[in-house]
C-alpha cells in the first residue's frame, strides 16, 4: 500500500491554458501537470525564481487526475493594442510594445471552463521528498499565496480539502475519494448552491496519470497523449514534453 495526498479541484470557472501564442489561447478539458505543481507551489509560498524549490516540487512528485467533469467551454473575447509587426524588431516588454507611438487594437480569444470538477493525488518518488505530504496537506489547508485554477480570474469554489490515505494505486485512492470524499456533497440533491454551478458529469469518467507509472497499464487504458506540461524552469517559463496514459475509472 502506497500513502496518497488527494484533494478536490472544483471552481465555477477555470482555465487549463495549452501552449499559447498570438491571438488565440485555447484550453486543455483538463489542469496540466505544470497548472497543478504551480498551485501546489503557491500553496508552499515558492517564488518563480526559486529554481532549486521549483525543481524540487517538478521532480520529486507523481501526479493523477481523476476528471469527474470537464466544465461547459466558455469564450471571452478580448480587445488589446498592439505595435505594427516589423522585420528585425521584438519587444522585450509589454510596456516597450505601449510605448510606440502607433499602436493596433486586435481582438484576442480566451477560453475558459464553466463548472470545472476534478480530484488530484500526489505522491513522493523516493524516500526522501523535500516535503512531507502532511506538509503538503498542511500548506493547502493555510496556503501561503491564493490558489486558482489556471488564472487569477478563476478561484476555487471548495476548499481543496487535502486528505492523506493509503491504497493500492493512485487510480485507487482517486475512486475512493470520489466516492465518499467532501465533494460528494455537490451530488446530493438540495446540495450546496454551487452544484448548480457545475457541469454535468461527462458520460465516461476518467483517470489520467504518468504514462511510465505501473497502473497505466492494464484493461482500463484507453490511449496514450503527449502534453507539454512537466516544469524545467518557471523563472523562464519553460516546460518539456510528457506521455499521459488516460484510463477508464470505476463511476461512484
Amino acid at each position: 500500500m502506497t500513502r496518497f495526498l488527494t484533494f478536490g479541484l472544483v471552481a465555477p470557472l477555470a482555465s487549463f491554458g495549452a501552449i499559447a501564442v498570438g491571438e488565440l489561447r485555447t484550453g486543455w478539458d483538463r489542469p496540466a501537470r505544470s497548472a497543478v505543481l504551480g498551485l501546489v507551489g503557491a500553496c508552499l509560498g515558492l517564488d518563480r525564481d526559486d529554481d532549486e524549490a521549483q525543481a524540487a516540487l517538478a521532480t520529486g512528485y507523481s501526479l493523477a487526475l481523476l476528471c469527474h467533469a470537464p466544465g461547459r467551454l466558455l469564450a471571452d473575447f478580448h480587445t488589446t493594442q498592439v505595435p505594427s509587426t516589423r522585420k528585425g524588431r521584438r519587444f522585450a516588454t509589454r510596456a516597450a510594445e505601449l510605448a510606440e507611438p502607433r499602436l493596433n487594437t486586435i481582438l484576442t480569444r480566451r477560453d475558459y471552463r464553466s463548472g470545472a470538477w476534478h480530484l488530484g493525488a500526489l505522491w513522493p518518488r523516493d524516500d526522501a521528498p523535500r516535503w512531507t505530504l502532511e506538509a503538503l496537506a498542511a500548506a493547502m489547508r493555510r496556503p501561503v499565496f491564493v490558489p486558482y485554477l489556471g488564472r487569477k480570474s478563476c478561484p476555487l469554489g471548495l476548499p481543496l480539502g487535502p486528505v492523506i490515505e493509503s491504497a493500492a494505486d493512485a487510480p485507487a485512492a482517486l475512486e475512493a475519494r470520489h466516492r465518499s470524499g467532501p465533494e460528494t456533497v455537490l451530488r446530493e440533491p438540495g446540495g450546496w448552491l454551487l452544484r448548480d454551478a457545475l457541469a454535468d458529469a461527462p458520460t465516461a469518467t476518467i483517470i489520467v496519470l504518468d504514462a511510465d507509472d505501473p497502473a497505466a497499464t492494464g484493461p482500463r487504458h484507453r490511449r496514450t497523449e503527449f502534453r507539454r506540461d512537466q516544469p524545467r524552469s518557471r523563472r523562464r517559463w519553460q516546460f518539456d514534453l510528457r506521455a499521459e496514459a488516460v484510463l477508464a475509472a470505476a463511476q461512484p
